[in-house]
């Protein structure tokens, strides 16, 4: 049986976006990097919750998921944000660029026409902060079609919460904190 993938995105979920008064949750430490192309006179400032590395490379570790990369951070993800948050190495999809001014422009999150086929049959779990009806109708189909698929949608100013992994352990199979299982749907 193919492992199921764990699709991360990061902005909207390992970096939540600022508040409209600019404030950035506590919990969160801030790092400048410099994303490939960007000129070193132009970093970017990003916060990482730095208790997300330990919980989510004990996830990846677990050997019921194939964690990708699913983000527009591309290579950077693997080079740059996973290396701040001490997590273990992992692929990356290597998502085109495309020329659009809205995450939605066929009304359905735009990177879900090239993980659809990359995906094949496989089973996955996403965790993006973009999704919108559309992706979620996506899921259910692929799902009654029998290719199981879970979309886990974080709120972008929050990011990436403990429930949403108890939701990605509960779906895989893996014991949660309290020590039950929950099977894949």
């Amino acid at each position: 049986m193919t492992l199921p993938y764990l699709l991360l995105d990061i902005d909207g979920v390992l970096i939540p976006f600022p508040a409209a008064d600019g404030s950035t949750l506590p919990t969160h430490v801030r790092h400048t990097v410099l994303p490939t192309g960007r000129h070193p006179d132009d970093p970017v400032p990003i916060w990482l919750d730095p208790s997300h590395g330990p919980v989510l490379t004990d996830l990846l570790v677990s050997g019921l998921v194939t964690p990708v990369w699913c983000t527009s951070w591309r290579k950077d993800a693997t080079t740059i944000i996973g290396p701040l948050l001490g997590l273990p190495d992992f692929p990356y999809l290597d998502l085109p660029r495309p020329q659009i001014t809205t995450s939605h422009p066929d009304g359905y999150l735009w990177k879900r026409d090239h993980v659809d086929p990359w995906l094949g049959r496989a089973p996955v779990v996403w965790i993006d902060d973009d999704f919108t009806v559309l992706d979620h109708a996506w899921a259910a189909e692929r799902t009654a079609r029998g290719c199981a698929t879970l979309l886990i949608q974080p709120d972008p100013y929050t990011g990436l919460q403990p429930s949403h992994l108890a939701d990605v352990r509960g779906w895989a199979g893996l014991p949660d904190a309290a020590g039950g299982t929950t099977e894949a749907a």
